[in-house]
């Protein structure tokens, strides 16, 4: 089993979500948090200023998946993710070693 770690922006969550449902991933893990990367932050106005705003507002998926079906999950999370544009995220892919159901203590071993 493999754990996709996506990082993306707020606003393509839904997107993702919809396009994962359709080739059949249902279960994540979601967690708004803050980052930065080649963006290094951006520059607002703000009453006649300008605010260096040095994090950046991000979600991060955690979707635990089949090696088989690993390779499917990232296409589907960079085409409905993409923007084109500088800060569009980052995907990381981890070995899952094994997954137990808290309500019926089933063990699923990534072999």
């Amino acid at each position: 089993m493999k754990m996709i770690k996506a990082i993306i922006r707020p606003e393509r969550l839904e997107f993702v979500k919809k396009a994962l449902e359709k080739t059949g991933v249902y279960g994540m893990t979601v967690m708004a948090v803050e980052g930065r990367g080649d963006q290094k932050g951006i520059s607002l106005q703000y009453r006649g200023g300008a605010i260096n705003v040095d994090m950046i507002p991000k979600v991060q998926l955690e979707i635990v998946v089949k090696d088989k079906d690993a390779d499917t999950a990232i296409q589907v999370i960079c085409q409905s993710a993409r923007t084109g544009k500088i800060g569009d995220g980052r995907i990381f892919v981890l070995p899952v070693e094994r997954s137990i159901r808290v309500r019926t203590g089933e063990e699923e071993n990534s072999e």
